[in-house]
């Protein structure tokens, strides 16, 4: 692993560091969602022109799941391959509109339908209601697809940090379930296993110097679980799952200098083992979240053209 940086997520970090602060683990609750929502809008760059944006609801096990759909521009066509899109943020912070920006350059780029889905955040909703607020919008997408022009039948899950967990649980648990089929599961420096302490990507970029530290990773751990045995848990860190066969195939996209970088590697490593077609791609000499920050980190973009086409090959050709 590296430690040097690319140019211009060097001269961000350098941005930070002078815009002074405590870390995240050190703040507030609603300080850590105000700042990740004022630096989303600060760093997300020129947004994608989609076809249409449109917010609705569903109702699942008693209360709303605010949805945001994204149809791209262009030719109508019968119906369109979707994509569920769960956002990032540690579970605790982020929303579908901090990370309206990649689900515009998806949406726009995959020629699909995302849907982003608003699930439930911890501390107020812990372990595991941000998991069944995720399966119930695939299974609303899945039956009610046809509502909003979307084809239930090609269908995949995206999404980042947090959010890249919650896709990857959707996929383990949605092969158990029988169903649905997933053409694709899109994960970016996801989470995916919340019993680690240490790792070397979390002894060399950990420090809070890359802009995700474990300090911020323990908090974040602290928040979305009622009692830490349940880190244990495959729906918590699907690293752990026993048996990764019959999976969808899988992108995987990293962050050089990410304290996730060693779990999202060993994720594709039992994946690639259990004869699923996986593409990891490592980003190097940038940081966690670098997708986000296309408006200050060139590669964000890079990333995004990677998995939109990727996204576009499963849905449209049935192929990774």
């Amino acid at each position: 692993m590296s430690a040097v940086l690319d140019p211009a997520t060097d001269a961000l970090l350098a941005q930070i560091r002078a815009a002074g602060g405590k870390p995240l683990w050190e703040m507030a609750v609603e300080d850590v969602r105000a700042r990740i929502t004022a630096s989303s809008e600060m760093l997300a760059g020129t947004l994608v022109e989609v076809g249409s944006v449109v917010d609705r609801t569903i109702q699942a096990g008693g209360h709303s799941i605010p949805l945001r759909v994204y149809t791209p521009s262009g030719e109508p066509s019968a119906t369109l391959p979707m994509v569920m899109y769960f956002h990032g943020g540690g579970f605790v912070a982020g929303s579908i509109d901090t990370h309206a920006p990649v689900a515009r350059y998806l949406c726009q780029n995959a020629n699909a339908i995302v849907v982003a889905v608003g699930y439930r955040k911890s501390p107020e909703h812990r372990f595991p209601a941000a998991i069944e607020d995720a399966l119930a919008a695939v299974d609303w997408a899945t039956a009610n697809g046809r509502d909003i022009g979307g084809d239930g039948t090609r269908l995949a899950v995206a999404g980042d940090s947090a959010g890249g967990n919650l896709a990857a649980v959707v996929a383990q648990l949605s092969k158990a379930r029988g169903g649905p089929r997933l053409a694709l599961q899109a994960l970016f420096y996801p989470v995916v296993d919340f019993t680690l302490a240490s790792s070397p990507s979390r002894i060399q970029f950990g420090g809070g110097d890359f802009f995700l530290s474990n300090q911020d990773m323990e908090w974040f751990r602290e928040l979305y679980l009622t009692d830490p045995s349940q880190a244990s848990d495959p729906r918590v860190s699907p690293l752990l799952a026993s048996d990764m066969t019959g999976l969808p195939p899988a992108l995987i996209v990293a962050a050089g200098c990410d304290v996730l970088l060693d779990e999202g590697r060993a994720y594709a490593d039992r994946l690639r083992a259990a004869g699923v077609p996986v593409e990891y791609r490592c980003f190097d000499g940038t940081i966690h979240a670098f997708m986000s920050f296309t408006g200050a980190i060139p590669m964000g973009r890079e990333a995004l053209s990677l998995a939109a086409s990727r996204l576009r090959l499963a849905l449209h050709d049935n192929r990774v």
